[in-house]
């Protein structure tokens, strides 16, 4: 339950303006970044801008202490279209903090480099840490993959593609889905605003095949689940979250297809929670995710 002064900041967060365009997001992210960013963790190093290829980089956050730590691959949200690893840098030092070697990846952004431009990026990272990881004290057998909100989507559509490569690469032992789009037709159908969430949805896809392409399971990751097609998964979102819906179906297919899964849903969170340290919910949800995390690596 939040407390008075949490309450009064979600009623503010709320009342906000909502972004109408892709340089609106990308003004909102920037802003505020800033404040999402402050009293971050230390953490034993902070590797910036490492190259993992030609015009792909990341993030790496190496806890302190003595590794091999168990390594989390992060893909940060905005859209498909905003974001970064510095936008979600305290999110990723709390999960180094905790003890877990984190990739936060760079992924191309659209609409200059539409799908699947950003997907073959994030799939790319996946392999990356899987063979780079002990470089910097991480232990690749113990790999989790991770994301909020697009980052979720990709997180889901990356074990969709790693699954059909004849040869799939790594294996990771965990998902963390925070709030994502895993069925891009019933997230419109349901949008209270239709032509906005079109407008973003095309910004990703390119508009070509649309709204054909949306069929595609590395778009619609929940099109693709079946048994083994993903390791235990870590699911939250909050109740005040128009993607609630996402999340709740996405589990229901994980519970049809046998995956080890669990749902978290903190009623009266808004969309992007786990990046506000000062509410007591985003905290419990870290804390639930880590033990999660404790448990399947």
């Amino acid at each position: 339950m939040p407390t008075t002064a949490e309450r009064e900041f979600l009623n503010s967060f709320a009342g906000a303006t909502a972004p109408r365009d892709i340089a609106e997001v990308r003004q909102v992210m920037d802003f505020v970044s800033t404040a999402m960013n402050k009293d971050a963790p230390e953490v034993g190093a902070l590797h910036e801008d490492v190259e993992l290829r030609q015009g792909l980089r990341a993030d790496i956050a190496v806890p302190k202490g003595a590794g091999p730590f168990p390594t989390v691959v992060y893909l940060h949200g905005g859209g498909f279209v905003a974001g970064s690893p510095k936008s979600h840098r305290k999110l990723g030092l709390k999960i180094a903090d905790a003890g877990f070697l984190t990739v936060n990846v760079d992924y191309r952004l659209a609409p200059e480099h539409p799908f699947p431009a950003g997907l073959e990026d994030c799939v790319f990272a996946v392999k990356w840490a899987a063979l780079h990881a002990a470089k910097y004290g991480g232990d690749a057998s113990r790999l989790a993959v991770g994301g909020d909100s697009a980052g979720a989507n990709l997180t889901a559509a990356a074990f969709v593609s790693l699954a059909s490569e004849d040869d799939p690469g790594p294996k990771p032992r965990a998902a963390l889905l925070f709030y994502g789009v895993y069925d891009f037709p019933a997230m419109i159908r349901c949008s209270p605003d239709v032509p906005l969430t079109e407008m973003f949805t095309k910004a990703y896809t390119g508009s070509g095949s649309y709204p054909a392409i949306l069929e595609d399971p590395r778009l619609s990751p929940i099109r693709a689940v079946k048994p083994g097609a993903m390791p235990p998964a870590f699911i939250v979102c909050g109740g005040a979250d128009a993607l609630l819906p996402e999340s709740r179906a996405f589990a229901e297919a994980l519970e049809r297809a046998g995956i080890e899964h669990e749902l978290h849903v903190f009623d009266e969170m808004p969309h992007g929670f786990l990046q506000m340290g000062n509410l007591s919910d985003c905290r419990e949800a870290e804390r639930r995710m880590f033990a999660f995390l404790g448990r399947v690596l």
